[in-house]
C-alpha cells in the first residue's frame, strides 16, 4: 500500500514538472472560459424571452 502512494505521488509530481502537456492544459481552460461564456449568454437570453412571453401573456389577459 505505501508503495503504490510512493508511485502515485512520483506520477503526480511528474506531471506537474513535465511541460509536454502544456498547450492542452491551455486550449481546455479557453474551452471552459468560452463554454462559461455561453452558458450566461444562454441564460440572459432565456430569461429576456420569458419575460417576452409574460409581457405577451398579460398584454392578451
Amino acid at each position: 500500500m505505501h508503495d503504490q502512494f510512493l508511485k502515485l505521488q512520483l506520477k503526480f509530481w511528474e506531471l506537474i514538472y513535465d511541460e509536454n502537456g502544456q498547450d492542452l492544459v491551455e486550449y481546455g481552460l479557453i474551452v471552459t472560459a468560452i463554454a462559461l461564456a455561453a452558458i450566461g449568454g444562454i441564460q440572459h437570453f432565456a430569461s429576456a424571452v420569458a419575460t417576452l412571453f409574460n409581457n405577451i401573456d398579460n398584454s392578451l389577459s
